[in-house]
Formats: C-alpha cells, structure tokens, sequence
C-alpha cells in the first residue's frame, strides 16, 4: 500500500495528541500494534484495520486521530524519539562504536525485525520517510557525545586549524552494519562490530575525518575541547531518544 495523503496537511503531519489518561492509553495500544503488525506482515500487510483490531479499540478511534496508515507510521517513528535511549560510556571511543554498532545489529537481525521493516515502510510513505530521517538525524546528533569525549581524552587529534567531522565517523563506524546485514543480507558477523568500530577509530587517529576549518563540516564538526559542537551552536539541544 503506497501512502497518497497531503502531507502537507498539519493535521495528517502532527496528529493532536492529548497527554496522560485514556488518551495515551490508546496511543500506546495503537503504537504497538502497529510495531506488531509492520514486522509480522511488512508495510504491504499494514492496514488501519489490523492496527484497530491488534489493539483493541474501534477503526474509527484510528482514522479519527491517525487517519491512515502514513500517520500510524509517522507517529511510531516520533514514538522511537521519545524513549529515553543514550549513546554507551564505555571509556574509549572503541569501546563505545563497538558497543553501538552491537546494538544496531542485535536490531537488524532479531527476527521479526522492526527496524528493517520501518526502513522498508519509510520507501513507500512519503511521510514516513521524512519522520524516519528526522529520527536518524537526531541518533547522529546524540551519538555526536561519543566523539566529543574523545577528544577530550585526546584519543582523537583536536588540532587547531581543523574541525572534526563527528557525523561522517559516526555513519563510516555504523554503514558496515547496515550493508552486511540489510543489503547483502549475509549471516550476521559476531567480530564485525567490533573490527567496524576499530578501522574507524584508526582512521580517525590518522586524522581521516578532520575538516579545515574553513570548509562546512556540516552540523556534526567537533572542534578541540572546550569549543561548543556546531550543531550545539545552531540549534537548541535536541531530547534524548
């Protein structure tokens, strides 16, 4: 089922959501049939009325304050936001990639997979693709910690005529991952979380993501300690999820 509604439509890209009480017993309810439902059947199977009746409550509950299955997915995803998730403190940047990159994997393999099933759904709702970038955007700017810590243990160079690029060593320490797993959908390898994490703190300490500093680096450039992160710098702090 391919998603046609406006999202240009406030109402269908920020549903009214009401806090506490029955409300948000409902939106739990629904939110998790619908993590039920995508990784069982996958987007094609994905139907208001599987959602309502998974759930429990009436069809017309879901369309009244959802409408369609492109606002079920929009609010699963900003759901995934709100969940009090931060990047690992292990004590060494190694450590921390290694053990962010094993919870993406455990993610990408657990069968039914909600993650691989949210990524497919995101190709066939323009609504869901923006909202699940929104949330990709927001793990990169959180896990941004992980290099800025770094730096200070001087595990990585923090020279004075170049930022870092934390964003782009961030994704060249995850993408490994996601190509093995989900695009060649091989057997999941035990050692490559940690061999991923450790090519990428090697090329970082060569110096592989410095960026002159007259050169945007894009919202993710760390610079030496004590210098606030740009994306710090241009937006507000973004929650944790």
């Amino acid at each position: 089922m391919t998603d046609s509604t406006d999202a240009t439509d406030p109402a269908v890209t920020a549903p009214e959501r009401r806090p506490g009480g029955r409300t948000a017993r409902v939106r739990a309810q629904v939110l998790a049939a619908v993590r039920a439902e995508l990784a069982e059947t996958g987007h094609e199977g994905l139907t208001v009325e599987g959602v309502a009746a998974r759930a429990g409550v009436h069809r017309t509950t879901v369309y009244r304050r959802w409408r369609d299955v492109g606002g079920l997915l929009v609010d699963v995803i900003d759901a995934a936001g709100e969940t009090n998730w931060q990047p690992p403190d292990t004590g060494s940047l190694r450590g921390d990639l290694t053990a962010l990159n094993r919870e993406i994997q455990e993610s990408l393999v657990v069968r039914p997979s909600f993650a691989v099933a949210l990524m497919a759904a995101s190709f066939h709702s323009e609504q869901a693709a923006r909202a699940q970038t929104r949330l990709w955007a927001d793990r990169y700017a959180q896990c941004e910690i992980l290099v800025e810590r770094a730096v200070e243990r001087g595990e990585l160079p923090a020279r004075a005529a170049t930022d870092l690029d934390a964003r782009g060593l961030l994704i060249a320490a995850t993408a490994p991952l996601y190509h093995q797993v989900v695009l060649l959908r091989a057997d999941p390898d035990p050692l490559l979380p940690e061999r991923a994490a450790e090519a990428v703190v090697l090329a970082a300490a060569a110096g592989a993501f410095s960026v002159p500093r007259d050169v945007d680096a894009g919202p993710g450039a760390v610079g030496p300690p004590g210098r606030v992160p740009r994306h710090e710098r241009n937006s507000p702090r973004r929650r944790p999820g």
